[in-house]
């Protein structure tokens, strides 16, 4: 069984590798637009299947280049372990079709379907998948370990990411949620503008306060991802993330990292990147 189980799982990563060379579900393939949209990015890329069936696949990942899958994907090259992308057309409305509601009735990507457990998951929710991947490979130590200082900061941080950062991005991008009448959108993105740039600075001062590499310090974890992703989605305001001195070293940083490098590459993100 042990030797079956081996052929099985060799055979499974060349599919992997011979569908990422050949650009088939693993690849976005699109450019990036200056206006992420948050968790409910607008269309990048028309060029896959709307939603395909869940396969038996061990890790499978639906995403939209640039949307909120981005940390969950970057975890997943950090990782190095089997797994498919499944691309979800946003410009054919695939995130709200009857099949995706299924996986996330809230029709919001992305989507994690894990078969590696007794019984299939189907877990959504960026923060949610984020603290899954850390938790269950745990030998890649992007989570501190239970119960220690270190985790109660990481669990801060990653809410307070996912919360507080991604929460007022949100009202930016989608301004119109927020009032009444179409003569005060203009007033609420300004406002939410304002808004972001105060917690880029908490971010900043994050940084300077411990003076390591990372957002925790001296070690790389699963909010670095998540922190990267709503940066980058600041890149066409006034005053992008990159625009702060520690903040611009952080993201670069960043982005020498060769899973974030994949991760950008297979979505086909255009640069500037962040």
């Amino acid at each position: 069984m042990r030797a079956l189980y081996g052929a099985v799982r060799l055979a499974f990563q060349r599919r992997v590798t011979d569908c990422a060379g050949a650009g088939i579900s693993c690849s976005g393939g699109g450019q990036a637009v200056q206006n992420p949209r948050a968790a409910d990015q607008p269309p990048e890329i028309s060029s896959s299947p709307a939603v395909n069936q869940v396969t038996t696949q061990m890790l499978q990942l639906h995403y939209f280049p640039g949307n909120a899958s981005m940390a969950p994907h970057i975890l997943l090259e950090e990782l190095g372990v089997p797994f498919e992308l499944k691309l979800v057309d946003r410009a054919n409305n695939a995130h709200k079709s009857p099949e995706y509601l299924v996986l996330n009735p809230n029709g919001l990507i992305p989507v994690l379907v894990d078969g590696s457990g007794s019984a299939e998951l189907v877990l959504y929710e960026s923060a949610a998948i984020c603290l899954h991947l850390a938790d269950t490979h745990p030998q890649a130590q992007l989570a501190p370990p239970l119960g220690s200082s270190e985790r109660a900061q990481f669990y801060k941080w990653l809410m307070w990411l996912t919360n507080t950062l991604q929460a007022a991005l949100i009202v930016y991008f989608y301004p119109e949620r927020w009032a009444d009448e179409a003569s005060a959108v203009a007033q609420v993105k300004a406002h939410a503008q304002s808004r972001v740039g105060g917690l880029l600075d908490q971010l900043e001062a994050q940084l300077a306060a411990h003076g390591q590499p990372w957002l925790l310090g001296e070690r790389y974890t699963a909010v670095d991802p998540y922190a990267l992703m709503l940066c980058r989605w600041t890149r066409g305001f006034e005053r992008p993330a990159r625009s702060l001195p520690r903040l611009s070293v952080y993201l670069q940083r960043m982005l020498a990292r060769p899973a974030v490098v994949r991760a950008f590459e297979r979505e086909g993100l255009a640069q500037p990147w962040v």
